[in-house]
């Protein structure tokens, strides 16, 4: 099974899932971003503004995942922002083509709430004005994304473990059933 943990900046994402993998040793990180580091290098001839406009991302994501799953076994949580619904249909079809369940959410905050923690990171202070430029782009994307989500997560109210327990919660639901 993939967990792909979907939204925004300053929702939580990468808190979310990083707490659910550390609680669970049948889950394992997935970057896909680093394919996307990979063809950035290799096609720096090439004009694109993000890697997710290459159709050999959106193609090479299933496939390194199923590798991944396959040399260790686990689970993956990949933590990444799909906002675009033709691309976020060709990476389920390509990761289910391949025979993995994917266990789609989508992590939110009020918009007030992620401005403030985008505002606060320490970690990556110049990707600020970047992130905050895609909350209208996030905004516009929710209506698809969330009718998409097999759980939606608004992490508001909560702590990043509270987040985390819920996400885990409904991933070990899927994860004890018995499987045909």
């Amino acid at each position: 099974m993939i967990v792909w943990v979907n939204g925004t900046f300053g929702a939580g994402k990468t808190s979310v899932g990083t707490l659910a993998v550390e609680r669970d040793p049948r889950l394992r990180l997935y970057d896909p971003e680093c394919v996307g580091y990979l063809l950035r290098g290799q096609l720096s001839d090439q004009e694109f503004t993000d890697f997710q406009q290459l159709e050999s991302w959106r193609r090479l994501v299933p496939v390194v995942a199923d590798a991944l799953i396959r040399e260790t076994g686990h689970h993956l949580v990949a933590i990444q922002t799909v906002l675009i619904e033709d691309f976020w249909v060709e990476l389920v079809a390509g990761l289910s083509a391949l025979g993995h369940e994917v266990l789609h959410v989508v992590v939110e905050a009020d918009e007030d709430v992620m401005r403030e923690r985008i505002d606060v990171d320490r970690l990556e202070p110049g990707a600020r004005e970047w992130r905050l430029n895609h909350l209208e782009r996030y905004a516009a994307a929710r209506d698809w994304m969330t009718r998409r989500a097999d759980l939606v997560l608004d992490t508001t109210a909560l702590t990043p473990a509270q987040a985390a327990d819920e996400l885990w919660r409904a991933l070990d639901e899927r994860l004890s059933r018995p499987t045909r």
